[in-house]
């Protein structure tokens, strides 16, 4: 019995072997994750960095 996972886009159990979309379930949830990343929607939380003084001001 081969083993199964949660499609990370979707939630529905896949699994690795014989899965052209790994790890997604199909190619719907890997477009719709490529649109995900291309747009902007995933971040990495980060600092802002320091601002620095004016010297002219």
């Amino acid at each position: 019995m081969p083993h199964t996972f949660p499609c990370p886009r979707c939630g529905e159990l896949t699994t690795w072997e014989g899965n052209e979309y790994r790890p997604f379930c199909s190619d719907r949830c890997k477009l719709i994750d490529l649109g995900a990343w291309a747009s902007g929607e995933y971040k990495l939380p980060t600092e802002d960095a320091p601002q620095v003084d004016d010297p002219e001001d």
